[in-house]
């Protein structure tokens, strides 16, 4: 009788494989400095959000940048059309940082004041009085004159 014998595999621990991740670049850095000044000029203030993505996740912040270059570009509808529309929608919402944060990118596209008070009265016609003096109040804040 031929015993035979059993063989016991060992499986060797494998160890953890730890990813390196490369220093951030100057050049990506440098790169993302001028997409948040371009998203500024484009929007107004900045959120915090984004200027966190250039950092911590900075291909996201590179896909959300196409996303707002392709939303905000002028096509059948100039920007400064769009301005006013994200201006009326932030009121209709009552969002203190978006309505603020789209009024301070009003001027730069050549938005005036009287062309954001006859959308925020498109606002009051479909959101209702509470939105339009919402929206004007901010409006009379940021746009003194």
């Amino acid at each position: 009788m031929v015993v035979k014998k059993k063989t016991v595999r060992k499986n060797p621990t494998k160890k953890p494989v730890v990813k390196k991740v490369p220093a951030k670049k100057p050049a990506v850095k440098a790169a993302a400095g001028r997409g948040l000044k371009k998203l500024e000029t484009k929007i107004g203030k900045v959120p915090k959000f984004f200027k966190e993505l250039t950092t911590n996740e900075p291909e996201m912040f590179n896909l959300v940048m196409r996303f707002e270059e392709h939303i905000w570009d002028d096509g059948a509808v100039s920007k400064k059309t769009k301005k006013l529309i994200a201006i009326a929608i932030a009121a209709a919402l009552r969002d203190q940082h978006a309505v603020r944060a789209q009024l301070a990118g009003a001027a730069n596209l050549g938005v005036t004041k009287k062309e954001i008070e006859e959308a925020l009265r498109v606002t009051f016609l479909l959101s209702g009085m509470p939105a339009y003096v919402y929206g004007k109040a901010q409006l009379d804040e940021v746009m003194k004159k």
